[in-house]
């Protein structure tokens, strides 16, 4: 992509009331665009990061052996009254009306639509153990919206259900999607610390929060710091107690949010030197919750006895689009964003220094096309400006791997090529820069 041709609006200066990090370089470096409190548009460079990381938490749920379906951002309302929770939600709801005075609202998550389709669906034990993922647009009416996409009304979010015939299946599958949130974060360069958690108005018994260290974090982490850190855990093991002893190993350090921070137990459990206590942002949240759906919404099938068993469930829900400013909060410097590279919106920034000569267009979009039809995602500058504001918006938007081309580089025959989380150069000649970036 050329940005002649692309729309990438950089300011100079984030909007005064722009105070997280995340926030202030999301708007600076033209990833979204603020159009009501808690509400953004996502433009160009913004919605190809969204998309990578979408990608990344759909192949980690399909290797976890999940099935995705589509539902709709509006719910009837019925379904929610049904389930008890249309009143108790409260006003982060908003509530819908059609012109034919039916109730519906703008789902802020979707157990009862999932429920009511599985209810419908799956008629044998033999269907079972089942994972649906849906990923779509939610809405929740925050009262305080702040922090850009970090806590922002609407939302992007994959929120996946299970449906198991008895308490022992259901909760192996939220152990499989325990190891599979595990694998997203790693995938995302991100350091994230399961921590026991209040399941709210989700419901449940067991419930675990995915906490990314930040200081716009909302929540305090006390946790044991050697949690942290640890490698991904790969495929979720078929065998049941292989997996259990997997989840259990990474849940034995300490870790809690402040809602269940027991002082004395962290006191006890944890040696001085690896207290840790600091923010936290949410960025996944797994529910297990039993049957309080199956049962208000009748959801029941016949077991290999014949007599009738009500369904045990879970909820899993990831923050996609709060993946992208989490990711800001963790990977940034004074000049702009350092993207990883697994979801950077393009893998080469090539700067053109001067477009209005020839020879130093001819070289550049030489490498744009031997880089591009080796599969690498290129961005062109090649926009008439000055050589610093170039500089300035390649370090602001932070793609991984910048070149640099101008006459030096055609005199020379040498590019120069820049890490932008080093920050690191070196010179090369075509052939070789061209096999340097394609290596892998």
């Amino acid at each position: 992509m050329k940005m002649s041709q692309f729309l990438v609006p950089t300011l100079k200066e984030a909007p005064s009331d722009a105070v997280a990090i995340s926030h202030r370089l999301a708007l600076r470096a033209g990833l979204i665009r603020q159009e009501a409190a808690g509400i953004f548009s996502w433009l160009p460079l913004g919605i190809r990061v969204l998309r990578k990381i979408e990608q990344i938490v759909r192949e980690e749920m399909d290797r976890a052996g999940a099935v995705e379906v589509l539902l709709p951002t509006i719910q009837r309302a019925d379904l929610w009254r049904k389930s008890g929770r249309y009143e108790d939600y409260g006003a982060e709801m908003l509530r819908i009306r059609d012109r034919h005075e039916r109730d519906f609202l703008y789902g802020p998550t979707a157990e009862e639509v999932m429920t009511e389709l599985v209810g419908a669906h799956v008629n044998s034990y033999q269907q079972l153990p089942l994972i649906l993922y849906n990923i779509q647009w939610k809405f929740r009416d925050e009262m305080r919206p702040r922090f850009g996409v970090l806590r922002s009304r609407e939302f992007l979010m994959k929120d996946a259900y299970s449906y198991d015939m008895d308490e022992a299946d259901a909760r192996h599958s939220y152990n499989r999607m325990f190891v599979a949130y595990l694998n997203i974060f790693a995938r995302l360069g991100l350091s994230v610390l399961p921590v026991r958690a209040d399941p709210g108005p989700i419901g449940g018994d067991l419930s675990h929060e995915f906490m990314l260290l930040a200081k716009t974090g909302e929540s305090m982490v006390y946790a044991d710091d050697r949690a942290l850190g640890l490698p991904a855990p790969g495929a979720p093991p078929e065998d049941r107690e292989a997996l259990q002893a997997l989840v259990d190993e990474r849940l034995a350090p300490y870790a809690a949010s402040d809602e269940l921070h027991d002082a004395a137990e962290y006191e006890a459990r944890v040696e001085e030197s690896h207290r840790m206590e600091a923010r936290g942002v949410e960025v996944g949240h797994i529910f297990f919750f039993g049957d309080k759906y199956s049962r208000s919404m009748d959801v029941k099938l016949d077991g290999p006895d014949g007599a009738q068993v009500t369904l045990q469930s879970g909820s899993y829900g990831v923050g996609v689009s709060r993946l992208v400013a989490a990711i800001i909060e963790a990977s940034h410097d004074e000049r702009g964003i350092i993207w990883p590279a697994a979801v950077a919106p393009f893998d080469v920034g090539i700067l053109n220094l001067a477009p209005d000569k020839d020879d130093v267009g001819a070289l550049c979009e030489r490498l744009y096309d031997a880089l591009q039809a080796a599969g690498k995602q290129c961005l062109l500058d090649d926009r008439k400006i000055r050589a610093g504001g170039k500089f300035a918006d390649m370090d602001l938007i932070g793609l991984p791997k910048q070149v640099v081309i101008g006459p030096r580089s055609v005199a020379a025959g040498k590019l120069e090529l820049k890490d932008r989380a080093t920050g690191e150069t070196v010179s090369l000649g075509f052939d070789d820069l061209v096999a340097c970036l394609t290596q892998d």
